[in-house]
């Protein structure tokens, strides 16, 4: 009996002994991919996509089941432009906490790169509802955006306006209604918020190729021209500085 006590007793240490020796080894492997992650993210923010890639890989070996390093990988898949990719690391991170924002605000803009609308709307909706989002603007501006290559322009100037009240200076909304204005023929008010634009954004050429539209729409070919050429000015010899050059030539041949 004392021995079969013994055995148990044996037994019962080993299994315990394994068990932290698990946990432990869990641990480490945690810390080490989380250590890797952070790694990644800095190579990320700096535009260093292959370099990220193969850190977020790294750890995804060493623990796969966290939904930052599979937001992670869907951005930076979504950077390389492989869409699909990004789509599956992105449900992934949703299907670890569906209700983690960041992922599905990135899930609709991956589905908005690839023109799919209607569900990239469905996802911006949902993050647009999260009263918890710290950035609301960028789902609003989005939804703008997704409606805009809709056709449904009214509804596009509802949440570019909306995303305006959160942040007055958002550029993607700013020119976003700008744009908005130029396709529904309402001149005046896409001159008054693109001067709006390129005041706060002077070096932003597209801005300014987008105010010479909405001064050519309201007939003010001077300040159109005037808006073009400051376009060659800040990008010369670039696809828009040439779509820049050919809207000057038309204005001169028109004068």
């Amino acid at each position: 009996m004392k021995t079969h006590w013994r055995v148990r007793v044996l037994f019962i240490s080993i299994v315990f002994c394994f068990a932290a020796c698990t946990s432990t080894s869990l641990e480490v492997r945690k810390k080490q991919a989380e250590a890797g992650r952070h790694l990644g993210e800095a190579h990320l923010n700096q535009g260093n996509y292959t370099l990220a890639l193969r850190e977020f890989l790294k750890a995804k070996k060493l623990y796969g089941n966290n939904k930052f390093l599979h937001d992670d990988l869907g951005l930076t898949y979504m950077a390389k432009d492989k869409l699909d990719l990004a789509i599956e690391h992105f449900q992934k991170a949703l299907a670890i906490d569906p209700g983690y924002s960041p992922a599905k605000n990135n899930l609709g803009t991956a589905y908005m790169k690839k023109k799919d609308w209607d569900t990239a709307i469905k996802y911006f909706e949902e993050v647009a509802g999260d009263l918890l989002y710290a950035t609301p603007q960028f789902p609003l501006s989005n939804l703008g955006w997704a409606y805009y290559n809709q056709g449904e322009y009214e509804l596009a100037l509802k949440y570019y306006h909306e995303a305006l009240e959160i942040n007055s200076r958002f550029l993607n909304a700013l020119r976003g209604l700008g744009i908005t204005y130029i396709a529904m023929g309402k001149a005046p008010e896409a001159v008054a918020i693109l001067e709006i634009s390129v005041k706060h954004y002077p070096q932003i050429a597209q801005l300014h190729f987008d105010l010479g539209e909405a001064y050519t729409l309201s007939r003010n070919y001077e300040k159109a021209f005037n808006a073009f050429q400051k376009v060659l000015k800040l990008v010369p010899n670039t696809p828009l500085a040439r779509k820049a050059k050919i809207e000057s030539q038309k204005i001169k041949n028109f004068q």
